[in-house]
């Protein structure tokens, strides 16, 4: 089972950069504060703000001119808006991956113990109209959001259940134009079918490696995005 992800500190101040940079509604050539007065600002340490600002020099947010200081780049606030909004975007689901992974994993695991056959059919004919609608080259997100929640049931566990309720906003963010493509998660469907196999089965061992098969190229996925 893969282990859950930290968030690493200079990606946290990045996104601090950026929203200071909206809210000050700077411009391309305006003056950042110095390194020594973002540290302060920003609670954090010398190495963590200059790998921050590595990475928002890469995706062409800011310039750094040694001696000089540090200025904005990005003259198109309307384009640095959305830089911004994917990348907060691609942060937010890739967080909430990892709590996925944790509690939809043990949900897939339970779910190939337990699971009835009245289930087992019912998530055949869910498969059978995901992939009608897939070859249709028609929305699936909402009958994939579907099949989870199948899932989920199947694991016969109401506190689980209901912890996965309490997120529910969190969780359906997946299924709802995941950074603005609504078939971005098309690509997963094999994994679907592999799973349910193997949940059918009661194969517990091979449907969480399937599901976490589903998780990789989800998480590749946002992060080419």
């Amino acid at each position: 089972m893969r282990k859950i992800q930290k968030i690493l500190v200079h990606e946290l101040v990045s996104q601090e950069i950026q929203s200071y940079i909206q809210e000050k509604e700077l411009k391309e050539g305006h003056k950042l504060p110095s390194v020594e007065e973002m540290t302060s600002m920003f609670g954090v340490g010398r190495s963590s703000l200059r790998e921050a600002l590595r990475y928002l020099e890469a995706i062409d947010i800011v310039r750094v001119e040694n001696g000089k200081g540090i200025f904005v780049r990005d003259v198109d606030t309307f384009r640095f808006s959305g830089k911004v909004k994917i990348e907060r975007e691609r942060t937010f689901l890739l967080n909430t991956l990892d709590v996925r992974r944790a509690l939809e994993g043990k949900a897939v695991a339970l779910a190939s113990k337990r699971i009835t056959e009245s289930q087992i059919k019912e998530l055949e004919l869910c498969l059978e109209e995901y992939r009608i609608l897939k070859e249709g080259d028609k929305d699936t997100s909402q009958i994939d959001l579907t099949f989870h929640r199948y899932v989920i049931k199947a694991a016969r566990n109401p506190v689980l259940e209901t912890v996965m309720d309490a997120i529910a906003g969190l969780y359906e963010k997946f299924f709802n134009e995941p950074l603005g493509n609504k078939q971005l998660f098309d690509e997963t469907y094999p994994f679907h079918r592999t799973m349910f196999d193997a949940i059918a089965a009661h194969d517990t061992g091979r449907a969480l490696e399937e599901f976490n098969k589903m998780m990789d190229c989800i998480e590749d996925k946002i992060k080419s995005y």
